[in-house]
């Protein structure tokens, strides 16, 4: 096999090439000889081994990327031992470009890239090769493998694929503080030359950054950067491949830079001295007025606390802090009174709340500040001397009793006249009038304390010169009690006793209530009338408690005899002047259940209860017991089935003769014929009612007499015709 390279790049390969084309134009020598094998036989005859010769072997070949030029370039030469020169072997070649970028000669074996190659998309090429016979075809060398490199050369500048570049650093860090590190990239191949050796400068940013040319890390370069100063720097790194050599291609990236802040200014305020006006009439609790000191730093750096360090300012106003705006915000804590101090020295501190330690000694991280307040005299309204009056009448005192009086005053300095009012939206104004210059409150008319024990108004006071200014004070007004209202017996319900009753024994204990109000207790004194005669059924007991006892004066009562007693007790009270009243109980008999434990009638207590008497109770259990007797009947007669009533069409009734003369006795038998009574016999033919028709009628079967028509007059039986003629009328109703 002979291989022939185009030309070399580098001396090694220059010299490389000049041997291997010396060594191929004078020897036409496999790449390897064959090795001879020797085998001793048994007859002592040696056995030569041949091995077949192979005759080539294909190393890489290499091709310059990016060629431009005109004519395709020469990559090498395929050579077998079996070529002749005279055109019998036919070289063929496939593969990874193969007939598009790669072509070879069929007859030479000469091999061409005819496009121009970038390492960077694909670094080598795979093909196989093949000598056949032109004539027959047939493979004179077996197919071989080899490879095409593509040999780089420096056409790619460094990139920095991130970029550009944001980046922060404290301010005030020292010289040296690493800030960023940038990486530039190079396409070409590291492991061939410098082509892709990296070398990182500085274009921008001095004297401020440096950056270092090996690794790309960018550090401070100057100290005591403040960002109150300058705030933000760019800055610009250059990459340059070839170690940064004459030649070299190179690629470049920003990076912006920003200092963050620390705390390293104290907060100022812009003078030392302010001035406020403030009314005598601001609310308490509400702000009043601002201030604000400076602070050049950023976020919690420049976080600000106010503080009152004067006693004086203190105790009358308070500041806090807005955390919006950074502001001190003033807000009174007591009201002001032009009258009394006009004017407030506050004496105010602004310090940050966030201190870095190690820049203490940039100096106190405070500043203070005096603010003037002067109060403003405002027209005010009236003031009452308490806030609220509690005042007392007797109860049924004369119209125009003098209750007390509510005093108020102007406050400012003019001390304007006041005048009251009641108001008159509220319901005491029926009972109260108030003077207006004076403010004394009278009543209107006479109070009772049992009807309302105590009154609530509210005065109004005014300036007489600025009658639009109003104040209020409640008034409260309790009415006394005095004794104007007699006792009385506890109980309206009626006393029970027992006929089992004995002399001596306690019927019941009775109390007395009393509309007054006595400040140590309700005392109650308890006597049967003395003007009545004594009683000879019952006595009373006084107790000396404020109750007295019910006690009877005989033995054994009787409800039947008389079942209600009254008995008129006279009850004293303990007032001054002591009143009396006279309740009369009324005492009930009746039997009581047994043991006397529960004195309650047995049979009356329900009635009684219900409201009903004995005889009322008997007259409705006797209708309802008619009324059940006549539904029974009602129902026993629709049930049966009888003849009817009317069997003529005449009335036996039309026998009836009135007339005015005096009856005959037993002779007088021409009035009335009691032949019927007498013969039952006669009156069973078919007759009919003229009052009722015919269509209408009901059919009701009538019993038979047990005896036979034919039986004679004497010996029928008027009673029981009579029954059966009431059966029958009762059948006709029907």
């Amino acid at each position: 096999m002979r291989i022939s390279t185009a030309s070399c790049l580098c001396p090694f390969l220059v010299c490389l090439c000049f041997i291997q084309r010396c060594y191929g134009a004078s020897h036409h020598v496999p790449a390897k000889v064959p090795s001879r094998n020797q085998t001793k036989l048994a007859n002592g005859e040696t056995e030569v081994h041949h091995r077949p010769k192979r005759g080539w072997i294909w190393n890489q070949f290499f091709v310059l990327e990016e060629h431009f030029g005109t004519e395709a370039q020469y990559v090498g030469k395929l050579h077998s031992n079996s070529d002749k020169g005279d055109g019998s072997v036919r070289y063929i070649l496939d593969g990874e470009g193969a007939g598009t970028i790669f072509i070879i000669d069929e007859v030479t074996g000469d091999i061409h890239a005819t496009k121009s190659l970038d390492r960077e998309k694909k670094t080598h090429y795979v093909l196989h090769a093949q000598a056949l016979d032109r004539h027959t075809e047939e493979a004179l060398e077996p197919k071989s493998e080899f490879i095409i490199k593509v040999q780089d050369i420096n056409d790619n500048a460094p990139k920095f694929p991130d970029g550009p570049f944001v980046a922060t650093v404290p301010e005030m860090s020292e010289v040296g503080t690493s800030v960023l590190q940038v990486t530039a990239t190079d396409a070409d191949d590291p492991t061939y030359g410098n082509s892709a050796r990296i070398v990182y400068s500085i274009l921008q940013g001095q004297p401020y950054f440096s950056v270092d040319p090996k690794t790309g890390i960018i550090r401070t370069a100057l100290a005591n950067m403040d960002r109150e100063a300058r705030e933000h720097y760019t800055v610009v790194i250059q990459a340059k491949d070839m170690a940064g050599q004459v030649g070299g291609l190179s690629g470049s990236t920003t990076i912006n830079i920003t200092l963050t802040d620390i705390n390293d200014n104290p907060p100022k305020f812009p003078q030392k001295n302010y001035q406020l006006y403030v009314p005598e009439s601001a609310q308490v609790g509400k702000a009043v007025g601002k201030i604000k000191a400076n602070d050049e730093d950023l976020g919690v750096n420049a976080d600000i606390r106010y503080s009152i360090i004067n006693s004086e300012g203190a105790n009358m106003f308070s500041i806090s802090t807005d955390r919006d705006t950074r502001e001190g915000i003033i807000s009174l804590k007591k009201p002001l009174n032009y009258e009394r101090k006009k004017t407030y020295t506050l004496h105010i501190e602004g310090v940050n709340t966030h201190v870095d330690p190690r820049y203490s000694y940039l100096g106190s991280f405070k500043d203070t500040a005096t603010l003037k307040i002067t109060v403003g005299d405002v027209d005010e309204a009236p003031v009452f001397s308490l806030e609220h009056f509690i005042m007392d009448v007797y109860e049924n005192a004369p119209s125009g009793t003098e209750v007390g009086g509510v005093t108020a005053r102007d406050p400012d300095s003019r001390n304007s006249p006041v005048r009251y009012y009641l108001d008159s939206k509220e319901e005491g104004v029926r009972y109260f009038r108030i003077d207006e210059a004076s403010g004394v409150i009278r009543t209107t008319q006479p109070l009772d304390r049992e009807d309302m024990p105590w009154h609530n108004i509210t005065v109004m006071a005014s300036e007489v010169d600025n009658p639009s200014l109003l104040s209020h004070v409640p008034v409260t007004v309790q009415v006394l009690d005095v004794n104007d209202n007699p006792p009385e017996i506890a109980t309206d319900e009626e006393v029970i006793v027992c006929e089992s009753s004995r002399p001596g024994q306690v019927i019941q204990t009775v109390t007395a209530v009393d509309k007054d109000d006595f400040a140590n207790g309700q005392r109650f004194s308890f006597a049967l009338p003395s003007q009545l005669p004594v009683n000879p059924n019952f006595t009373l007991r006084d107790n000396e408690d404020s109750t007295a006892s019910i006690i009877a004066r005989r033995r054994r009562f009787n409800h039947l005899t008389q079942e209600l007693y009254e008995l008129p007790i006279v009850v004293w009270d303990g007032g001054e002047p002591s009143l009396s009243g006279t309740s009369t109980l009324t005492l009930r008999v009746c039997p009581c259940q047994r043991h006397g434990r529960v004195r309650m009638c047995q049979g009356e207590a329900f009635l009684s209860s219900a409201g009903l008497s004995t005889g009322a109770l008997i007259a409705i259990l006797l209708c309802i017991v008619i009324l059940l007797a006549i539904v029974v009947l009602f129902i026993t007669l629709r049930r049966s089935k009888k003849e009817p009533l009317i069997i003529s069409e005449e009335d036996i009734r039309e026998n009836v003769v009135t007339y005015d003369d005096e009856g005959g006795g037993e002779e007088d038998t021409e009035a009335f014929d009691i032949i019927a009574l007498r013969n039952p016999a006669a009156a069973e033919e078919l007759k009919f009612r003229r009052d009722v028709r015919p269509e209408a009628r009901q059919h009701c079967v009538l019993p038979r007499s047990r005896r036979s028509p034919s039986v004679e007059l004497d010996e029928v039986d008027v009673h029981e015709f009579i029954k059966q003629r009431l059966v029958e009328g009762t059948c006709s109703m029907v």
